[in-house]
């Protein structure tokens, strides 16, 4: 009889995550939009995001780096692994819920930053303006000396304020656009948008 060949577990436990996430990307490359970064990610971790999409890790839930690990895995790796398509956004729902039930805990006053604003980025990522307005105060209060994350959760807050939603979500998610969304859209976008209140903050 053949010997079967052996199938290696791709899956990456909590602290793979925040080893890669963290210490290994850094700062410097958790925003950055790049193809080489994006296939790195999903080569590396999709199949664990698809087996938290099957509702695996509840027991990540139950502490704080576990909870942060299943936040970074739902909410900040699918916008790498699935850029410009609306899987981009599928499990935010999850990451939301996790990253509240963290927060009520008061488990992101247990991570240091700038780590602890990944517990809060899933509310900045929410069409919800309660939530918004949640991000805003958390980052505020919580997050002294990250101007740059007070300052785009109130960008984000302010396009949620005028649209009810992310205008540039639309195409990923085939949502029709309206005509004030296309003239945000043609006019810079939440670029322009941050550039202005940037701007009005600093006049």
């Amino acid at each position: 009889m053949m010997a079967q060949p052996q199938v290696l577990d791709t899956q990456k436990s909590p602290e793979e995550i925040l080893a890669f996430w963290l210490d290994e990307l850094g700062p410097a490359n958790w925003y950055k939009a790049e193809a080489a970064l994006d296939r790195r990610i999903r080569d590396g971790f999709l199949a664990t995001w698809q087996k938290a999409q099957d509702g695996a890790y509840s027991l990540w839930l139950t502490y704080p780096s576990g909870a942060l690990a299943y936040v970074i895995l739902n909410d900040q790796m699918p916008r790498n692994m699935f850029r410009d398509e609306g899987r981009a956004f599928a499990s935010d729902r999850q990451a939301l819920a996790a990253a509240k039930a963290a927060i009520d805990k008061g488990w992101d006053m247990r991570i240091d930053p700038p780590a602890r604003q990944f517990f809060y980025l899933p509310l900045m990522h929410s069409e919800c303006l309660t939530d918004q307005d949640r991000c805003v105060r958390l980052m505020h209060d919580r997050l002294p000396g990250q101007g740059d994350n007070l300052r785009h959760a109130r960008a984000h807050r302010e396009v949620i304020r005028q649209f009810g939603r992310f205008p540039y979500r639309n195409d990923a998610l085939t949502r029709h656009s309206t005509a004030l969304e296309v003239k945000f859209l043609d006019g810079g976008g939440y670029d322009a948008l941050l550039k202005t209140l940037n701007e009005a903050e600093a006049a």
